[in-house]
Parts: C-alpha cells; sequence; structure tokens
C-alpha cells in the first residue's frame, strides 16, 4: 500500500456485477438509494422543458428575465436548506430516515407544482421540491458507500450519477410527450412525484447504513446487516475497522456522540477533506454544468432554433450523452481512478466551452438584419423602439436585446435574409407563424447553430464521466466517519449555493455580456478547476473507507498519480 492508496484492480467493473449476481442484496440497497439521484436529475431536466411553456401561460414570466430565473432557482434554495439540514438529519436519525423525509418533501412540491394558479404558488412548489433534492442529493451517495464493499465502491456510488443523468433524460422524454397535452407544463411538474412515490416505498423496507448503527452504539444490528452484504470473515474486518475508527473518536473527543464543529475545522484530516469535496462541487457548478440543463432548450434558442419542440428535441441529445457519460463512469471509476477522471474531463469542458464561445461570437455578429420593408407588412405591429430608431441599422440581435417586448419575425425568403422586428405578443407570435416565418424571441436566426450543439455535446461528454459524477464519490468516502454527515451536508450546501449563484445569473449575463463571453467565464473556471485538483485532491480509489483517514495525515501532493504504483513484492 505505496502512500496510503490500494491499487484498485482493473477488473472492478466485472467485479463489481460479478459481486451483484452472486449477492443482489447490495445492487437492491444502491439502487433503491440511487432513486434519490433521479429525483435531483429529474428536477434539473424537467424545469428546463416546462420553462418554455409557462413562459407562454403566464405573461409576467415571459417578460421578466428574472422571475425565470427565480422559477429555476428556488428549487435550488431550498435545495441549500435541505442539504444543510441533512448533514444534521443524517447523524441524528440515521440515513434511511433522512431519505424518506426527502421523499415526502419532493411529492409535495410536486403537487404544489402541478396545482400552481400562479407563478408565486409555482415558486412555493420549487422551494419544496428543493428541500427534498438537497436532503436526497447527499445522503443517497452517503448511504450507497456505506453498505458497499470497498473495491466496488466507486462503481456503486457512480450509480447514483447515473440516476442524476438517467432522471434528466427521462424528463425530456416526458417534456416531449407533453408537448401536445392540455396543462403541459403541469404534467411534467406533476409526474415528478412518483419516483418519490416509488423510492419511500422501496426504502421503508431496506436497513439503515451499517456504519451509522455501529456509531450509535447497535453493534449486533450492524453485524446482521454487514453479514448480508459481506463473507464471515470480512464482517469480522470491517467490524474491526469501524471498531478502530470510533475508538479514535473517543479517545480523541472523549464521546462518540459529540460533534464538535470547532473541533472539525481544527482537525487536519478532516479540513483537508472539506477543502478538496467542496472545492470539487463548487467547480462542479461553476464550469456551467446546470446551465446547459437547467436552460438546455433555451440555449437551443439562443443557437438559432426557433420551435420550442425542436429545442426539446435537440436538448434531448444532450441529456442522452450526459445518461451516457454515467455509465462510463461507473465502468472507468475503480480502474481509471477518481483524479485522472477529473482532470480529463475538466481539459475537455476547458477545450468545449472554449469552442462555444467561438461559436455564440460568430453568430452574434452574423445575424440577419431588421428590413423596414419586412417590418411593414406588419402593419401596426411592429416593435415601439424599432419605430423610434430612425434610420439606424439593426440587426435581430439588436432587436432582441433593445426591449423584452421586441421580437424577430425572420424573412419567408430565407433565415438569414433581413426580416422584421415586432412587438412580442402571442397575437404576433400566431400572426409571424401563420406566415410560414419563425418567430425568434431568445436567439436568432444562424448558419452555427449545428456547431454549437456539437460544442455543448462535446462539454456533455467531456463533463459527465469526471466532473459529473466523481465529487459526489469523492464526498462519500473522503471525511472520517463520525464527521461523514456533517461535512457531506456542508459539501452538499456549497454545491447547491453555486449552483444557486449561477443558474440565478446566467440569463442575466448571457443579456448583458453576451452567451459567447458567458461560457468563456465557464471556460476559464475550468482551467482554474484542473489546477486545484492537480494539488488539494488526492486519490481515494480502492481505499477503504476507514483508511482514508490516514491518507489525508500525509502531508504529500500527488501530482505524479498517473505513474503506475508498485505492489508491495516490488512489482511494477
Amino acid at each position: 500500500m505505496e502512500g496510503g492508496i490500494h491499487p484498485a484492480e482493473a477488473s472492478a467493473f466485472k467485479d463489481c456485477f460479478s459481486l451483484a449476481w452472486r449477492n443482489p442484496y447490495i445492487l437492491r440497497l444502491a439502487f433503491s438509494a440511487g432513486i434519490g439521484g433521479l429525483l435531483f436529475g429529474y428536477d434539473t431536466g424537467v424545469i428546463s422543458g416546462a420553462l418554455l411553456y409557462i413562459r407562454e401561460d403566464f405573461a409576467a414570466v415571459d417578460k421578466h428575465t428574472v422571475l425565470q430565473e427565480s422559477i429555476v432557482s428556488m428549487a435550488i434554495a431550498g435545495a441549500i436548506v435541505g442539504a444543510a439540514a441533512g448533514g444534521f438529519m443524517n447523524d441524528r436519525i440515521g440515513r434511511r430516515k433522512s431519505i424518506l423525509i426527502a421523499d415526502f418533501l419532493f411529492f409535495l412540491g410536486a403537487v404544489i407544482m402541478a396545482a400552481a394558479v400562479n407563478p408565486g404558488m409555482l415558486i412555493v412548489g420549487r422551494v419544496f421540491v428543493g428541500f427534498g433534492v438537497g436532503m436526497a442529493s447527499m445522503t443517497a451517495p452517503l448511504y450507497i458507500s456505506e453498505v458497499s464493499p470497498a473495491k466496488i465502491r466507486g462503481a456503486l456510488v457512480s450509480t447514483n450519477g447515473f440516476f442524476i443523468t438517467g432522471g434528466q433524460f427521462l424528463s425530456y422524454l416526458i417534456n416531449l410527450s407533453f408537448t401536445k397535452a392540455p396543462g403541459t407544463w403541469r404534467w411534467m411538474l406533476g409526474v415528478a412525484g412518483l419516483p418519490a412515490l416509488l423510492q419511500f416505498f422501496l426504502m421503508f423496507f431496506l436497513p439503515e447504513s451499517p456504519r451509522w448503527l455501529y456509531r450509535k452504539g447497535r453493534e449486533d444490528e450492524a453485524k446482521a446487516i454487514l453479514r448480508k452484504i459481506y463473507t464471515e470473515a470480512e464482517v469480522e474486518v470491517e467490524i474491526d475497522a469501524l471498531r478502530g475508527s470510533v475508538d479514535a473518536e473517543i479517545k480523541e473527543e472523549g464521546s462518540a456522540e459529540k460533534i464538535n464543529l470547532t473541533k472539525l475545522f481544527a482537525t487536519k484530516t478532516v479540513r483537508k477533506g472539506l477543502v478538496a469535496g467542496v472545492g470539487l462541487q463548487i467547480f462542479q457548478q461553476f464550469t456551467g454544468i446546470n446551465t446547459v440543463m437547467y436552460y438546455s432548450p433555451t440555449i437551443v434558442q439562443l443557437a438559432g432554433f426557433a420551435s420550442n419542440q425542436t429545442a426539446l428535441l435537440l436538448s434531448l441529445i444532450t441529456s442522452g450523452l450526459n445518461a451516457l457519460g454515467s455509465i462510463v463512469s461507473i465502468f472507468f471509476i475503480d480502474r481509471t481512478g477518481r483524479k485522472k477522471l477529473l482532470l480529463i474531463s475538466l481539459a475537455g469542458c476547458a477545450v468545449s466551452l472554449g469552442l462555444l464561445t467561438a461559436v455564440f461570437h460568430e453568430a452574434s455578429t452574423h445575424s440577419p438584419l431588421v428590413s423596414r420593408v419586412e417590418s411593414s407588412k406588419f402593419d401596426g405591429l411592429t416593435c415601439p423602439d424599432y419605430q423610434t430608431a430612425g434610420s439606424k441599422t439593426w440587426s435581430c440581435v439588436t432587436c432582441l436585446k433593445v426591449s423584452h417586448d421586441c421580437g424577430f419575425c425572420a424573412s419567408t425568403l430565407d433565415k438569414m435574409s433581413p426580416g422584421a422586428c415586432l412587438a412580442s405578443n402571442s397575437t404576433v407570435r400566431d400572426t409571424c407563424r401563420k406566415g410560414e416565418r419563425l418567430w425568434y424571441t431568445k436567439g436568432c436566426p444562424s448558419n452555427f447553430g449545428w456547431l454549437a450543439l456539437i460544442g455543448l455535446a462535446l462539454y456533455i461528454i467531456f463533463f459527465s464521466p469526471g466532473m459529473g459524477t466523481v465529487p459526489w464519490i469523492v464526498n462519500s468516502e473522503i471525511y472520517p466517519l463520525r464527521f461523514r454527515g456533517i461535512c457531506g451536508g456542508i459539501a452538499a450546501a456549497a454545491c447547491w449555493i453555486s449552483n444557486l449563484i449561477v443558474s440565478q445569473t446566467f440569463l442575466s449575463l448571457t443579456e448583458g455580456i453576451g452567451t459567447a463571453w458567458t461560457f468563456m467565464l465557464f471556460g476559464i473556471v475550468a482551467v482554474i478547476g484542473f489546477n486545484f485538483v492537480m494539488i488539494f485532491v488526492p486519490e481515494t480509489k480502492g481505499l477503504p473507507i476507514e483508511e482514508i483517514e490516514k491518507m489525508l495525515e500525509q502531508n504529500t501532493i500527488q501530482l505524479q498519480f498517473w505513474k503506475k504504483r508498485s505492489d508491495q513484492n516490488g512489482k511494477a
């Protein structure tokens, strides 16, 4: 064990399924808890499509970007509270009960959203959904981590990431299926309660985490559960490791029950774990992933695709790639290691975001012009700001940026030919579309739209296997047992606070500095994140949970993590 690291076997992925085949109980535990990730993913994806139709039903939402951002981000604000509360609840009442409470809150929020009669009620429902998502986001991977054998722990915790991305993909499918149904967005948001009901039912019949039980002095219950997961000989090894961890805690603090927050930040191993864990969660969000997930259809429209249905369909491609990436993570996480996946992921994200920056810059500088002749064909419907512009030359970008009351109606000859700048309302929109024209309020016609989709696809391909799943895995295994719940809550809260900042400002940034420069900011963050991972994030591949604390006590920075380590016999 050189440097405190157990090399994971190359066959870890096969071992995962082999062990699950021999002992399906392990898979049952992991997949039941992993539905918490499905709640997270479904909510992330469903609001992006539902927002298109919420804008059409509530005029105030369509006119005010801040209100759109609030509908999205209030769930994230709720998740901050849910994650912080979940950290304490995990240590007080256990992982299982915390998941059950999260399911109830999520279901309640889904019902309120589906029945909303105004934007305020919709926001209230989003807050309750956020409570549930925040608690589930940190509890599900923690529960899976604590019921998983060490050598396949990464693969099993990655199933939570698969459920997140699978939930996003499912949400886009459901969004598409309800585009023609009466009450479109109500169905989209209401269906979100079903996964919560399913998990509540499954978790009701599953046990508590054996590590939590042992720490609470319920050793016989912990052993009974561990015997269902390990062989008898392995159970004794696990119990010895747990006993050593709890004994060290009692020796250090005098009580295994007390959680001293001052001691938490003063303890070197915990502090180093928090720097790595919290930092990863912050960089995960500030590289822009949830702007893509929350606003994917809107980004597609910004790239030049006018139709809601087209935007949803093309967004389905990116969410599908996201789900595929999480499957790739399950395969490589215990073979390649956490750190290498993170670095490859961040490097690819930086390149992809650079491509998106260039594409959106070219699109904005080559948007079609506004023609007074075309605008005059819509008698009395011309945008008031354009009427008072005099002889100034306007483009589609100018028309949309000058006011939320303006929209661009493309030419019947070609979408890149000069079009009309009209007042933006449902009557004008329908009038424009009746003339076989395309109607734009978010983005402008562009010949670079497909290149933007390629950039988005590459971004997802690189992000999902690494930064999409690894931060949650690292946070589920890097903290000492006595601080695992509270530290996981702190990291999850940091994730949701970062998520809130990014999602609440994304549309405003695209309007203020442009879409191109917004993606450039995310790209710069990805480069900074690359250097952060190199310096501060340790490799925990194959290391039993109780031994990670010993590794964090070392002062070494693992810059040469890619070198193949020698085994105990000195063989390469």
